[in-house]
């Protein structure tokens, strides 16, 4: 069988919004750049005329009628990001933590080995194999329910939001990366 991953996004979040489009360019269009909920994807999108956006905004993409956005023009790599939404990513990231809890709570009680000797859970910025060795033995004992419940049953772990928001902004940086946790390839 061939496996096809349907990366697609539903909902992404505004990174920087460019009204004349990017400087230098001939036949200056608006631009948005943004970053998706699901899969970490950046994204350039070409808003409809006479819309509001503003930074943060949450926009849908999806396959239905699309109220703000006309075309999602391309993928970008981290790199052609502009400044501004390179200072915007790391919060952004951590928002859509927040609001997807849930899903990343999951992950800790779901992950599984890389490797026989590696857990995907190392892969975490600040976790080695003893913050493993703690989580797996309180999943076995009963699920996680939140954040909050991680932190009380595995005393000093580094702070989630920020360990899960690193990792992936480490993933969108490095193209060449072996192992993948969040961000859609």
């Amino acid at each position: 069988y061939l496996w096809v991953w349907n990366m697609k996004e539903e909902y992404v979040r505004i990174l920087d919004y460019l009204p004349n489009g990017y400087a230098g360019d001939r036949r200056a269009e608006p631009v948005i750049q943004s970053i998706g909920e699901d899969h970490f994807t950046l994204l350039e999108l070409v808003p409809k005329n006479n819309v509001d956006i503003s930074l943060e905004d949450r926009l849908y993409v999806g396959a239905e009628k699309r109220e703000k956005i006309k075309v999602i023009k391309k993928r970008l790599r981290y790199d052609e990001l502009t400044n501004m939404s390179k200072s915007n990513l790391l919060e952004t990231i951590k928002k859509i933590i927040k609001d997807k809890e849930k899903k990343f709570v999951e992950l800790f009680n779901n992950a599984g080995s890389i490797t026989p000797r590696m857990h995907k859970l190392e892969l975490l910025p600040g976790f080695g194999k003893k913050h493993v060795l703690y989580i797996l033995d309180e999943r076995r004992k009963k699920p996680f329910e939140s954040f909050k419940d991680i932190k009380t049953r595995i005393h000093l772990l580094p702070d989630l939001y920020d360990a899960i928001a690193n990792r992936i902004l480490d993933e969108l940086k490095d193209q060449n990366k072996k192992y993948y946790l969040f961000v859609g390839r």
